[in-house]
């Protein structure tokens, strides 16, 4: 049986893992095939690796309290059911 191809908004939810390699093989090659189509989800995959690659170059001593609160907050708010 194949799996249905995922939407948009699955595949936005499952990045965070497939950028770190957690996916099931499965998952990530349904993942995959929804990339190699979309090129919105791929440009958004394009932008969290150099969001990544750039924030990595950050020591929590560089970022000033006051924008750490506000990222702070940002996440909190982002997990949020609204």
């Amino acid at each position: 049986m194949t799996a249905r191809p995922l939407t948009c908004r699955e595949v936005i939810i499952l990045l965070t893992d497939y950028v770190e390699d957690a996916l099931p093989e499965q998952e990530r090659r349904r993942v995959e095939a929804h990339l190699a189509s979309c090129d919105g989800c791929t440009t958004y995959l394009e932008q969290m690796r150099e969001t990544i690659r750039l924030t990595g170059m950050l020591t929590e001593e560089q970022i000033p309290d006051a924008e750490r609160e506000r990222l702070l907050d940002a996440f909190r708010g982002w997990t949020r059911p609204r």
